[in-house]
């Protein structure tokens, strides 16, 4: 049973950054797409980025340009590189596997705020 855990997250102003990762367990880790999904107060999960086993990256419109979504095969992690935040990118983010989800792990909260 894979597990993913997210972290980075954190209170920040607008226009600034935070770096986001997830470590996900199991084997063959690098055989499998994997997104970041976000979910703001009040709507549904909406996915903002994802990384082919190969590498190739697709975005949202909503962060195309801002945000950049990277993978460490070696650690079994990927990330999301999140910059020029704006009060509208605030949610819990979560990982996970594009076309063989898991269960979701507890998500890490991003707020932007002044």
């Amino acid at each position: 049973q894979v597990q993913l855990v997210e972290s980075g997250g954190g209170l920040v102003q607008p226009g600034g950054s935070l770096r986001l990762s997830c470590a996900a367990s199991g084997s063959a880790f690098s055989n499998y797409a994997f997104g970041w999904y976000r979910q703001p107060p009040g709507k549904q999960r909406e996915l903002v980025a994802q990384i082919s086993r190969l590498g190739i990256t697709n975005y949202a419109d909503s962060v195309r340009g801002r945000f950049t979504i990277s993978r460490d095969n070696l650690r079994n992690t990927v990330y999301l590189q999140m910059n020029g935040l704006k009060p509208e990118d605030t949610a819990v983010y979560y990982c996970n596997n594009i076309n063989f989800p898991a269960g979701w792990g507890q998500g890490t909260q991003v707020t932007v705020s002044s």
